[in-house]
């Protein structure tokens, strides 16, 4: 369907924090009574509801993963990647008490590169698997790259970081995004991801110098906040402070980031759009807090409710689609879950 040149084509979210809420405490209540066997069919039961409930175009998405998929994703990861680390932590642990350090700095080292390496190919195996799983008119995406030199791509990315003293964090962000999307495809068409750093430069200085300046002021109040009350007052109040001035860097960085990683993003005569400003990333960020903490961490069930809606809002797209050119994907789709991002805790933003 070609919708016509520059018109902007609206994303829409349908759905209703209420509706939501049922399935998501249900959810809550069936894990807590199944000690956590529940989520992974839980989890497919709620991305059901928000796929269903999003419209692109003149058509809603649809999910057609389940919770057997993200059951056996997990079993694997449990037994083939969770269970060898757990044995080489303890190897490193010994080797720590016993004061050899021939064996505890290799064992570290190791112990470092594996989880940074399967991080990053836990990030692109995610995104793999959610567009091979994500229905439009009946086509999916995904990819035929498994993920494994990806990861050994954000691995190499991630020693020059190091080695440059975090200073070209904007660069890596921008090359890992766009590594990523390239590698995928939606139908017959594949993504085109061209992200820059432009302005992302300037953000982050901006916000190292806040980070600096905010650090040094929070450790003043705390001198003074200590010397004047009970010093487990002063530390719940330095570190609640500390992580708001964390929250407030994150959300004024990802505004720009997050922005040009989309607007470089295309799909076979789509460019994508995404709107949200600062102050909106603010929002959204103090309202997610607000929630999990207003209700002792009961809320944080709700969270995928709201991140999927801040996304679907902020996201748009021009040009158009022709409909004549629209097939199945031939890329393999992966038969099990996102097992790796389960383990860890990697998010869909």
């Amino acid at each position: 369907m070609d919708d016509g040149g520059g018109a902007r084509v609206s994303f829409a979210f349908e759905g209703k924090l209420g509706d939501f809420a049922r399935i998501a405490f249900v959810n809550l209540l069936l894990t807590l009574l199944t000690l956590g066997v529940y989520a992974f069919w839980g989890s497919a039961r709620a991305r059901r509801y928000l796929w269903s409930h999003t419209r692109f175009i003149d058509d809603h998405l649809e999910w057609t993963g389940t919770g057997k998929e993200l059951f056996k994703g997990f079993v694997a990861v449990l037994l083939l990647v969770l269970l060898p680390l757990f044995a080489l932590n303890l190897l490193l642990q010994s080797a720590v008490m016993r004061g050899d350090t021939r064996l505890a700095f290799p064992l570290g080292l190791g112990f470092m590169v594996a989880i940074f390496y399967l991080v990053g190919a836990a990030h692109f195996r995610m995104l793999r698997y959610r567009l091979s799983r994500t229905l439009w008119r009946g086509i999916r995406g995904g990819s035929d790259d498994r993920g494994w030199r990806y990861g050994g791509f954000v691995l190499l990315r991630g020693v020059l970081v190091l080695v440059t003293f975090w200073l070209t964090v904007p660069s890596y962000n921008i090359a890992l995004w766009n590594r990523r999307w390239r590698a995928m495809s939606f139908g017959p068409f594949p993504f085109e991801a061209a992200a820059t750093t432009q302005g992302l430069y300037a953000r982050f200085w901006a916000l190292i110098g806040l980070g600096f300046v905010g650090m040094v002021g929070l450790a003043i109040l705390f001198a003074v906040v200590q010397g004047a009350s009970d010093p487990r007052v002063a530390s719940m109040l330095g570190t609640g402070a500390a992580y708001l001035l964390f929250a407030l860097i994150a959300a004024l960085y990802f505004a720009v980031y997050f922005r040009n990683a989309v607007n470089g993003l295309s799909l076979g005569g789509l460019a994508f759009r995404f709107d949200a400003s600062s102050g909106d990333w603010i929002r959204f960020f103090a309202g997610n807090f607000a929630l999990v903490a207003g209700t002792l961490g009961i809320g944080i069930v709700l969270l995928p409710y709201r991140n999927w809606q801040f996304l679907i809002t902020h996201l748009g797209a021009t040009g158009g689609i022709d409909a004549s050119r629209l097939s199945q994907s031939s890329t393999a789709a992966p038969g099990e879950g996102e097992g790796l991002a389960g383990a860890f805790e990697i998010g869909a933003i």
